[in-house]
């Protein structure tokens, strides 16, 4: 299961979607299903619409959710375009209904697209406010059996502070679900992050703009860092 930012396709833009970024995250992921491996991705909403801030916006966080959920398709179908234009079979499956642009959410055609060799993406988040994608593909990682949520973000992994804000941060190999707890680190939301725990299901956080990164994470280098235990 890969879990993709919604901010980082907009690439060095403060909006929308680079066609750069999507071109890069397509050959990618085109390097990794050539070697025979199954993928499914959730993109966040992020660089569209953000709906976690009532004080600011004005929108019930209910509302907002679900105009995130809308945001997440969009990003889909870009996600969606891009792989079949380097030759990838692709679904796209939505918690929401809508037909005419992507098929319903169903776990045992989701897993039967996978055997087959498609790509399936998974748009609506939950299909319910209140959660956020990370909490989608912690959901839909457990539901379709996936062996690992590899999470491509803009930092090479996690860091004992912030490296963008402290320079003396140092980062992770590898770290247990209960030293994330215990140090108060940021790799998840909690709901997600929990449901990974409790299902036994790792996490390897990587920097995904960094072109062969995906790559190198699924041939076992030393790229990121790995939640385990």
């Amino acid at each position: 299961m890969l879990k993709l930012s919604g901010e980082a396709l907009m690439g060095d833009a403060n909006y929308g979607i680079d066609p750069k970024v999507i071109a890069q995250y397509a050959y990618d992921i085109k390097a990794v299903t050539d070697l025979g491996v199954q993928v499914a991705i959730v993109i966040g909403g992020g660089n569209i619409y953000r709906g976690m801030n009532e004080v600011d916006t004005g929108i019930e966080r209910a509302q907002g959710d679900y105009m995130g959920m809308l945001a997440t398709v969009i990003n889909g179908m870009a996600m969606q375009s891009g792989l079949e234009k380097v030759g990838l079979y692709t679904r796209l499956q939505s918690a929401i209904k809508m037909e005419q642009i992507a098929e319903p959410y169903i776990r045992r055609r989701a897993i039967r697209h996978l055997e087959k060799g498609r790509v399936v993406i998974f748009g609506g988040g939950t299909g319910n406010p209140y959660f956020t994608t990370d909490t989608a593909a912690s959901l839909r990682a457990i539901e379709i059996q996936a062996d690992v949520i590899l999470k491509g973000t803009r930092v090479d992994g996690i860091y004992t502070a912030d490296p963008e804000k402290d320079k003396t941060a140092t980062r992770f190999e590898t770290i247990t679900f209960t030293e994330v707890y215990q140090k108060s680190l940021n790799v998840m939301d909690m709901t997600a992050f929990t449901l990974c725990q409790e299902n036994k299901l790792p996490i390897i956080v990587f920097d995904m703009n960094r072109q062969g990164n995906l790559l190198s994470v699924i041939m076992g280098k030393n790229v990121g860092t790995l939640v385990k235990g």
